[in-house]
C-alpha cells in the first residue's frame, strides 16, 4: 500500500459507543413496548430513515402503525433518543485531532439518520477534512459508491487511505473498494494498526 494520507473514521462503535443498544431500549420503553418488539418493528424501515429516502414523521407513522400505537408527539424522538444515548470516545476524537495536525486528511464515515446528523453538527467538531453520512448521499456503507464519495471529498485516492470501523461487513466493503482497513476494538490496537502502516502517531 502506499503511504498513506487519510484516515477515515466510523462515528457509532469508534468514535462513540454503539449507540444501537441504547436507542433500541430507549424508543421501546417511550412507546411502552416490549424491546425486542420495537426492533422488530424498527428493522422493516429502518434503512430507508437512515439513508434519507423516508424522512422521520413517516418513519415514525410506519414503526407506530406496526407497533398499534400513538405517534410521538416530541418534534424528533429520534434526536431526543440520540442525545440521550450519546457517549463520546474521548481517546478516539483525541486522536483525530492529532492527526489532523500532522497533516493528515481525516473524515467521517457514517451510517446515520438524519436527526443524528443534525446532532453531530451541533457538536462542533473541527477535526474533519471530511464528513459523509447516508442519510445525505441515499448510499450506505458497505456500498462501494458510498466510500468514494468520501475519497472525493477528501481528493484521496483509495490505496492512500485507511478507513475504521467496528463493524467487519463494513471494513470489508472499504478493502473491496480499493482502501486500507481496520476492524476497531479499541484505541490503542488501532495507534499500533495505523503505526504499522506507516501513520506516525507520537
Amino acid at each position: 500500500m502506499d503511504a498513506i494520507e487519510s484516515i477515515i473514521f466510523d462515528w457509532g462503535g469508534v468514535l462513540i459507543d454503539n449507540p444501537a443498544p441504547g436507542l433500541m431500549r430507549y424508543l421501546a420503553d417511550a412507546f411502552g413496548v416490549p424491546k425486542a418488539a420495537y426492533t422488530a418493528a424498527h428493522e422493516k424501515f429502518g434503512d430507508e430513515f437512515q439513508k434519507g429516502m423516508i424522512g422521520e414523521e413517516i418513519f415514525w407513522e410506519r414503526v407506530c402503525g406496526e407497533l398499534n400505537v400513538s405517534q410521538p408527539k416530541v418534534a424528533t424522538l429520534w434526536g431526543e433518543a440520540f442525545r440521550a444515548v450519546y457517549r463520546p470516545k474521548t481517546e478516539m476524537f483525541r486522536l483525530v485531532r492529532s492527526l489532523r495536525d500532522k497533516g493528515f486528511k481525516t473524515a467521517l464515515l457514517s451510517n446515520a439518520e438524519l436527526p443524528a446528523m443534525e446532532f453531530f453538527y451541533q457538536q462542533g467538531y473541527e477535526m474533519f477534512n471530511a464528513v459523509v453520512f447516508s442519510c445525505a448521499e441515499r448510499l450506505a456503507k458497505p456500498e462501494r459508491e458510498f466510500y468514494e464519495v468520501v475519497l472525493r471529498k477528501l481528493a484521496s485516492p483509495a490505496n492512500r487511505s485507511v478507513f475504521i470501523d467496528d463493524r467487519g461487513e463494513f471494513v470489508e466493503g472499504a478493502k473491496e473498494a480499493g482502501l486500507g482497513a481496520i476492524l476497531y476494538e479499541s484505541s490503542k490496537q488501532v495507534k499500533a494498526e495505523l503505526s504499522r502502516l506507516g501513520v506516525n502517531i507520537d
